[in-house]
């Protein structure tokens, strides 16, 4: 299936919350040597920033998931979409990548891309890439946020996967097979992922596609 080109995004205003996290990470990233930043979901294929150098990642302790609600970015506060997120358990394999310019305008352009509504939770986390071990910032979620879906019913999640509405960067279904054809062109075959697009379209319950 073709992909539809992203759209321009909107650009949304941080609150106050959303901007202390980003002062708190930015005091935390003086301390490493080089800012590096894991890359799971859409950050592959569209990170918005010039990229001085990128290496193939895996980080144990996490897996990525297609589990949070997105009102802003793949839907609207009527017509929730979904996004990926870094969750607890499992392993996953990614990006890091280290990017050329660390200003003020990368950190605000990051900020309202993956923080516009300050759910994600930042953290630093040690990857392992074939180059050595390094500290990357990663946006991870709790199952105890209220924006972490759980197990939906098959029926709920082929209904989002079909709504074409989408948010500011598009739907839900477009954003996932994107995601998934930018792994696979890394050597990187998420079985759960394609799965789920597998099944998205039938009536076949997707089991296991977003655990």
């Amino acid at each position: 299936m073709m992909t539809t080109p992203l759209p321009a995004p909107r650009t949304v205003e941080l609150n106050q919350a959303a901007l202390q996290c980003l002062q708190r990470v930015r005091e935390q990233a003086r301390t490493h040597r080089d800012l590096w930043i894991f890359a799971y979901g859409s950050l592959i294929w569209q990170p918005e920033f010039e990229v001085a150098e990128s290496r193939l990642a895996s980080l144990k302790g996490w897996h990525r998931g297609l589990k949070m609600w997105s009102r802003i970015n793949r839907g609207t506060p009527e017509h929730p979409g979904l996004v990926f997120a870094l969750l607890p358990g499992g392993a996953v394999k990614g990006l890091v990548m280290r990017p050329t310019c660390t200003d003020d305008s990368f950190w605000m352009r990051l900020w309202q891309r993956e923080m516009p509504s300050c759910v994600y939770e930042p953290r630093w986390l040690r990857c392992t890439t074939p180059q050595g071990t390094v500290q990357a910032l990663a946006f991870t979620l709790s199952k105890k946020s209220p924006n972490f879906t759980g197990n939906l019913p098959p029926e709920r999640l082929r209904a989002i996967l079909r709504d074409r509405q989408g948010g500011r960067y598009g739907h839900t279904y477009d954003y996932a097979l994107r995601t998934h054809q930018s792994l696979l062109k890394l050597g990187i075959h998420d079985r759960a992922l394609a799965h789920m697009l597998t099944h998205a379209h039938e009536g076949e319950h997707p089991t296991g596609a977003l655990s």
